[in-house]
């Protein structure tokens, strides 16, 4: 097949999850990039507006004054590693209890009845909730914790990656449903200890298994119905819970990233190829982890809608555990990286979502109505109702925000859209016709409480050619990523979130400085351990400082979380401050208000091994006969001051 398909896009595309599926063309509008002609000057434009935004004048002393360490050497070991002065701790790990009397970790005795009363596999996404709820404390708190994805190979000995899914049997897919979802756990400090208080009254598992509820727009809709829920309204279970998001009334979002790799079946014969294509399926036998083998809703071929009730956003109530999660479809349906919100000024909730695949695109929600922050029951069903947009990068360096609305423009049924409810399961077909800007693989999208202005990190994206490229992804082969930041105006001094266009600027190309061909734009004084690639999770500390989770290896070898200025003379200096152990992810860095602990999780150590007994570390027990567990760690500084 050639390397590009007859309509001028890639033959295919990826994920960050190692996923392929064939490119497929986006309706009928011109790419942005029509709109300039030389790859020179598109390089040119965006090198110029990432460097503007920089200040030349600074160094590494100031640098280290100004973040307190002395930066780490950026090499992969089979431990983590931490600046000295820095000390962290495991929390809690794969198969460790979060409630009373629940089994201890046993790697040859697991079960699912054990594994849906302990903490998850591969975790992500993290949030930690101050109690008592409204206290802003920072010793007692409430963890929420994703679990993405399972790896069969180093949880079961004897099972190898390379026929995982002909292989596994049926009690070790039933293990592996209940480690996926989301761990609600209590955690206290007492001294510089956290434990995990496993009578604590908010803890809860939600894993592949959970009845949720389906909301919004598209619940009820045909393609949402199946034999054993003929009304379209409820699913069992969530899964590929990435990254996720906080609503300003305290309710979890956690975000499936796509759902293509836990299903079987033959696109080729389901009653809605073209839909299952442009959502990235492959025609399978047993999908990646084999769980159609034994229950038979992850078959298409079989139950053709199963598919269309995973993809959303689920809304979860951390502080009442008998509530069932909620999937909220005006959100829209595609791979959702993470749900970050903001207030508008006119009290709306704003919610920003990227979609994690190349050419994929950026999108935000905001609310119908106001936040009621006197009565947190009132905003029970916010989510449901309100208006999602998808985004438009225009070269003047503007950013247009282009409704998803029924009956707008090309949403009719002309086209196929017969109702709202089609807008939301066909986010991505709708978007393609408005005429968004596909990006270099949307990921961490989060708004800097500090000043308003909002921040996307985008992993790369190596299959973009040079004739498609656009003025907010302006590489070819962007193997490395990039950050943007988005500007919302101001309304009598406020962020107005809600505006339709953005301003928009390149703030960071990433790569190797010392590389010409990379273009990388950090600031000058960026160390040689510094620079970074393929950037995913971002989030910002108490103090304004924006921290990114890499996800790569790339050509560093390794992954790392590093932290930065966005303003000022040190803007875009990085420096390296943790390493994970080999082959493994950081990922989610969140804070106590004190901002004297960070909580990051990690994720997959040892991932690419064919088993547990290639791996090249057993992180963090280093127990023989026991694998490498993800786990969830927490990080301060021995003075007891502020990260």
């Amino acid at each position: 097949m050639s390397d590009v398909s007859p309509a001028g896009w890639p033959a295919f595309v990826h994920n960050d999850k190692g996923g392929r599926a064939l490119a497929r063309p986006r309706g009928d509008t011109p790419p942005l990039s029509a709109l300039i002609d030389r790859r020179q000057m598109l390089l040119g434009a965006a090198a110029l507006i990432a460097t503007a935004s920089i200040p030349r004048k600074a160094s590494a002393a100031a640098a280290e004054k100004l973040f307190g360490f002395e930066e780490l050497t950026a090499i992969a070991t089979p431990q983590d590693r931490l600046p000295a002065g820095y000390a962290r701790q495991i929390v809690i790990r794969w198969g460790d209890p979060i409630f009373a009397g629940a089994s201890a970790f046993d790697v040859t005795g697991q079960t699912a009845e054990n594994a849906r009363r302990q903490f998850g596999y591969n975790n992500d996404y993290t949030a930690f909730i101050p109690l008592p709820v409204g206290s802003g404390g920072s010793d007692h708190g409430l963890l929420a914790v994703n679990h993405e994805y399972p790896l069969p190979q180093l949880m079961f000995p004897g099972l190898k990656a390379k026929d995982v899914a002909e292989t596994i049997e049926a009690g070790q897919v039933d293990i592996c449903m209940a480690s996926c979802g989301v761990s609600l756990l209590e955690v206290r400090k007492a001294g510089d200890i956290w434990t995990v208080e496993t009578s604590g009254r908010y803890n809860r598992r939600i894993t592949a298994d959970t009845p949720i509820r389906i909301s919004g727009p598209a619940a009820g809709h045909d393609k949402l119905r199946t034999r054993d829920d003929p009304t379209g309204t409820s699913v069992l279970g969530t899964h590929d819970n990435c990254n996720g998001g906080m609503t300003p009334w305290g309710t979890i979002l956690t975000c499936e990233e796509g759902s293509a790799d836990f299903f079987s079946g033959h696109v080729d014969r389901h009653p809605d190829r073209a839909h299952m294509e442009r959502n990235h399926y492959e025609s399978s036998p047993y999908g990646r982890y084999g769980w159609s083998r034994f229950h038979e809703r992850f078959d298409f071929d079989k139950h053709p809608n199963e598919p269309n009730r995973f993809e959303w956003v689920v809304e979860i109530d951390p502080f009442d555990p008998a509530a069932a999660p909620v999937k909220r479809t005006a959100l829209g349906r595609f791979a959702h990286e993470g749900a970050h919100c903001a207030l508008a000024a006119d009290g709306r909730v704003v919610v920003y979502l990227g979609d994690d695949w190349e050419y994929e695109y950026c999108y935000r929600f905001v609310s119908d109505r106001p936040v009621d922050r006197a009565d947190r029951a009132a905003n029970r069903d916010l989510l449901d109702h309100g208006t999602l947009s998808v985004a438009r990068f225009d070269a003047n360096g503007s950013v247009v925000w282009l409704p998803l609305v029924w009956g707008r423009g090309p949403l009719t049924p002309a086209n196929g859209f017969a109702s709202q409810a089609d807008v939301a399961l066909y986010t991505r077909r709708a978007a393609d016709l408005l005429g968004a800007t596909p990006m270099d693989s949307p990921e961490g999208f989060e708004p800097d409480p500090a000043t308003g202005d909002v921040f996307i990190a985008l992993t790369g994206n190596p299959d973009r050619e040079r004739h498609d490229l656009n003025p907010a992804n302006p590489r070819p082969g962007n193997k490395h990523g990039h950050l943007l930041r988005l500007i919302p105006p101001r309304q009598d001094g406020a962020v107005d979130h809600t505006a339709d266009r953005f301003d928009w600027r390149v703030f960071l190309l990433c790569g190797d400085p010392a590389k010409p061909a990379d273009h990388a734009s950090f600031h000058p004084e960026t160390s040689t351990d510094g620079w970074f690639v393929e950037p995913d999770n971002i989030g910002f500390d108490p103090s304004g400082r924006l921290w990114v989770c890499s996800d790569g290896p790339g050509p560093r070898r390794m992954d790392g979380l590093w932290v930065m200025a966005t303003d000022g003379p040190d803007a875009g200096l990085p420096r390296l401050f943790y390493t994970p152990p080999i082959q493994s992810e950081c990922c989610s860095p969140a804070f106590t208000p004190d901002g004297k602990t960070m909580f990051l999780s990690i994720q997959h150590p040892s991932e690419h091994a064919e088993d547990i007994r290639s791996a090249l570390t057993n992180w963090p027990d280093f127990e023989k006969g026991v694998p490498p567990r993800p786990a969830l760690i927490a990080i301060r500084r021995l003075d007891g001051g502020v990260i």
